[in-house]
């Protein structure tokens, strides 16, 4: 006979069976929660992490961005659009970035203005004479492009005279003559550089071979290449078309110069400089009385001399202890080997003290020059004195800077004909006397 079995708990056991599995699911509840506390604070440093990567990922696209930009603006080329890109949490800090270079930054503008007064005094053989004299120059360049620039300047004076932009304050003129006396091109190749056109003066020069306002015509490079130990070494070279006849043979001049700068040595620098000038003349019908002023003449109007000018420049400054007072020295020979006779060689020196580039300067020079008939020719060398040849010439400056970009001038020239079997219209041992003040603006 089967019987049953009822279970029957007691009440204390009840309440321990309850307690037990209490515990139980409480353990296991606390197990899970920590176990999920610890996933999220993985998660937490996870997404710090990442954030930190985005934000140093941001910073490095910025500083990339800016470089990008500061070549293309060095080179002169123009920052595409680029489409927007997502957001980005934003750095602590942001760089600056530089603008590319607008048309207007390309353009370069300058310029001066002079006002001179002149006394020219004779002993025997002239009247003397007071006059004024204005000139303006307003020039221009633009960058195209980093290997691409052009230029021009207006100035006043007479177009058919190379060697002066001065305009004399007289002979009832209404309006000033107007002309171009710069136009070119430039191509820019680091150390090197061409030109064509009609182009800055690229030669180291003084006025006894090279007036100062004189610009070649044709094509020029010049080239200067820096040394390690803070020198420099040079060369430019100039294809000068004097005169281009369509039916006729060209005037043309070739010439090519070498030069070296040396570098500091304990306040003492130096530059030497050596040229030759080589003129085909086969053409003078646009020449005038102005071009070949005192070089002689054959009886058909040619020159008597051919010109082949070997030139020799040395120069030397001393700064000394007071930047505002540094010794200048140059010494300037010329020779044509060309010439028919002896009547073939030029010289000068001129030592200078001081400087004229800030308010307060002050400049003293004084200059000694001399040539011979034939020596240069006479239609590009200098127009200061009324001899353009055969002369001797003693010249003492004062320069003075009142205010920025200002000077005033005061010159002194002393002179008379070389050799008395030239002098032409002047009275062979007459000393002549030339005063100029000028007060010039800069801009």
């Amino acid at each position: 006979m089967i019987r049953s079995h009822t279970l029957v708990a007691r009440p204390g056991r009840l309440h321990k069976l309850g307690l037990s599995v209490a515990i139980a699911m409480s353990l296991s509840t606390g197990s899970a929660l920590a176990q999920s506390a610890n996933d999220s604070e993985a998660i937490r440093q996870e997404l710090q992490a990442l954030r930190q990567q985005q934000t140093q990922i941001s910073q490095l696209q910025q500083q990339n961005e800016a470089a990008i930009a500061a070549l293309e603006a060095r080179m002169g080329i123009e920052t595409p659009a680029v489409a927007a890109a997502p957001s980005a949490p934003a750095p602590p800090s942001t760089p600056a970035v530089p603008a590319a270079p607008t048309p207007t930054d390309r353009l370069k503008v300058s310029g001066d203005f002079r006002l001179r007064s002149q006394y020219d005094r004779s002993d025997d053989d002239a009247r003397d004479r007071t006059s004024g004299q204005v000139r303006a120059r307003l020039g221009a360049t633009y960058a195209v492009n980093e290997r691409v620039s052009v230029g021009a300047r207006l100035v006043t004076g007479d177009s058919d005279d190379p060697n002066s932009t001065d305009v004399q304050l007289s002979n009832w003129k209404d309006d000033l003559t107007i002309s171009l006396d710069l136009a070119y091109a430039q191509l820019n190749f680091g150390d090197l550089k061409l030109y064509g056109g009609k182009f800055p003066q690229p030669f180291a020069r003084t006025d006894l071979v090279w007036d100062g306002d004189v610009n070649p015509q044709g094509l020029g490079a010049t080239y200067k290449h820096a040394l390690g130990n803070g020198g420099a070494l040079r060369t430019n070279g100039v294809f000068f078309v004097v005169d281009e006849q369509a039916g006729g043979v060209d005037s043309t001049m070739g010439g090519v110069q070498v030069g070296y700068d040396s570098p500091d040595l304990s306040g003492f620098k130096y530059d030497l400089s050596g040229a030759y000038y080589r003129y085909s003349l086969g053409s003078l019908a646009g020449a005038d009385a102005g071009d070949w002023r005192t070089n002689r003449l054959n009886p058909d109007g040619t020159f008597l001399s051919d010109f082949e000018l070997a030139n020799l420049l040395v120069g030397a400054t001393w700064q000394g202890s007071n930047e505002k007072w540094p010794l200048r020295v140059v010494g300037d020979y010329v020779k044509n080997l060309g010439a028919v006779d002896d009547q073939d060689t030029g010289y000068g020196i001129d030592v200078s003290l001081g400087r004229a580039s800030k308010p307060g300067d002050w400049r003293f020079t004084y200059g000694y020059s001399q040539t011979d008939v034939d020596a240069v020719l006479s239609a590009f060398s200098h127009d200061n004195i009324g001899i353009a040849t055969n002369y001797k010439l003693h010249a003492l400056t004062v320069d003075y800077t009142p205010m920025p970009k200002t000077l005033i001038s005061a010159i002194w020239y002393h002179y008379k004909p070389n050799d008395p079997a030239y002098a032409g219209s002047n009275a062979p041992n007459d000393w002549l006397d030339r005063v100029r003040l000028f007060f010039l603006v800069n801009f």
